[in-house]
């Protein structure tokens, strides 16, 4: 009985029960609200019957069914079951009816009227059905979310437990070098004291030798003065018979004799802090960590720059100067003989020496087999042995040999070889202040060729040697300053 009164009251459209249901002249029942989205955009007939409604005709509603649906509706234990769960349901904005499917293509709950009219082709599912599915998505979604979320745990521990070993790292690492540094500080601070002892007692006795020399060449010039005195005195006296009485005259003064200088050498008061203080040089200032160095016009001042000539009376006879004394040339045949103060050793220095300061100069060089460097006055000009030049041979020249296949850093007869380099153009940078000597290849491009680290105790002069045929040429910069006056 439930199922047959069901299917009376239910829209033949819809395929519910019957909301607002009106009667057509033909006699079959609609919804009211069913039969006017039918008739949208169609002609006006019965979707049962296919009788034309008449033209100007109202839809009268059905008193007598809606007096009937109202009885239903009142009584919900006794109504069907479909009709108590609808209505207990969201209903549709657009029809006021009950949400009883789920449009997948809209992502919209619909009800019987969306389905036949906007839904009738769209893909749609019951409610429960879309739920199901949807959890089963959302579970599978939370599931690798939790997977996500334990990796990024995971990683995030490893990267904790990495930044604490790198400042654990960091702080031994931190401690040891301050460790270091400070042992390192008190060792320096140790030999500066000593070295300043050292330095102390040396100018100490050589004083006190230079005073006993003093007094020792005082003494003799009081005597000799008196001696003076008397004998002036006798040659002022007007009586004879007197001054032939006078019968001790003064003998002959006795030679000074030689002159013995104070023991002073500063290389040997220097010698021994030099030797030390030079490999921590290099173990804290290694040449091969300045490669890639940038330009040395970068780090200077333009008054830094210097203009310099080689000496003429310095030139050996092979080497033949030209350019107001700015260029050099090796020659096979001799110049007139050798002058006093020229080098035996085909070398060359430059009029220009430097006590103080920064200084900076650059050369250019027609081929390998050329050395640059600096050198005090002392530095040898007699040839010693079969070797062709001496620079950095000793303990007073600092000298940088370019070869075709290396490079050579000399000083104190050690030298230090470097890779080879094709550049022509070699820049020199003296900083006395600091005790640096550095050599740079300039061309194609800046490079860091060798840096020297010493004890500068006298003025130094640059000096240079080449092989037979090269050319060296001193790079003039307009408007560079003259090298200062030494102090």
């Amino acid at each position: 009985m439930a199922a047959e009164l069901e299917e009376k009251l239910t829209c033949s459209i819809c395929l519910v029960l019957y909301h607002d249901p009106v009667t057509l002249s033909c006699g079959h029942n609609f919804c009211k609200c069913c039969i006017q989205d039918w008739w949208r955009g169609q002609e006006k007939q019965c979707p049962e019957c296919r009788e034309p409604f008449p033209e100007g005709a109202e839809l009268r509603r059905n008193v007598t069914l809606s007096g009937v649906l109202e009885l239903v509706r009142a009584a919900p234990s006794q109504a069907p079951g479909p009709l108590s769960a609808s209505e207990s349901g969201a209903r549709c904005p657009r029809h006021g009816w009950p949400l009883e499917l789920f449009c997948r293509t809209e992502g919209r709950g619909v009800c019987s009227a969306c389905t036949v009219n906007e839904c009738r082709n769209h893909e749609r599912a019951l409610p429960d059905t879309e739920r199901r599915e949807r959890e089963a998505q959302l579970r599978a979604r939370l599931e690798v979310m939790e997977q996500q979320a334990a990796r990024a745990e995971s990683q995030l521990q490893e990267l904790q437990r990495c930044s604490g070993q790198i400042k654990r790292s960091a702080c031994t690492m931190s401690s040891m070098v301050s460790n270091k540094f400070s042992r390192l500080l008190q060792a320096l601070e140790m030999q500066q004291a000593l070295t300043l002892q050292g330095i102390q007692a040396a100018e100490t006795r050589a004083l006190a030798q230079a005073q006993g020399e003093e007094q020792r060449l005082q003494d003799q010039l009081d005597a000799l003065a008196q001696d003076s005195r008397r004998i002036r005195d006798l040659l002022g006296e007007g009586d004879s018979q007197a001054f032939l009485q006078v019968a001790d005259l003064p003998e002959p003064p006795l030679p000074p004799g030689p002159l013995t200088l104070p023991q002073w050498d500063e290389a040997q008061q220097l010698g021994a802090l030099q030797a030390s203080l030079h490999p921590l040089c290099d173990l804290l200032l290694p040449p091969s960590s300045r490669r890639g160095h940038p330009c040395p016009h970068g780090s200077l001042s333009p008054t830094d720059y210097r203009n310099l000539t080689f000496d003429p009376n310095s030139a050996n006879r092979y080497l033949y100067l030209s350019r107001q004394d700015q260029r050099v040339k090796h020659r096979r045949q001799p110049r007139d003989p050798a002058g006093q103060g020229s080098f035996e050793l085909w070398q060359v220095q430059c009029v220009q020496s430097f006590q103080s300061g920064h200084h900076y100069w650059e050369v250019h060089a027609s081929d390998h087999s050329v050395t640059l460097g600096v050198a005090y006055q002392e530095l040898e000009r007699l040839k010693r042995g079969p070797q062709t030049d001496n620079i950095g041979r000793g303990a007073s020249s600092w000298g940088l040999c370019v070869q075709e296949d290396n490079i050579q850093a000399w000083h104190d007869g050690k030298v230090c070889r470097l890779p080879g380099t094709s550049a022509r153009l070699l820049g020199m940078d003296l900083n006395l202040a600091s005790g640096s000597l550095t050599f740079y290849s300039l061309q194609p491009e800046t490079r860091l060729l060798h840096t020297f680290h010493a004890f500068f105790t006298q003025p130094l002069y640059p000096v240079f040697w080449l092989f037979e045929g090269r050319t060296l040429t001193l790079c003039q910069q307009p408007g560079a300053e003259p090298p200062p006056e030494p102090s």
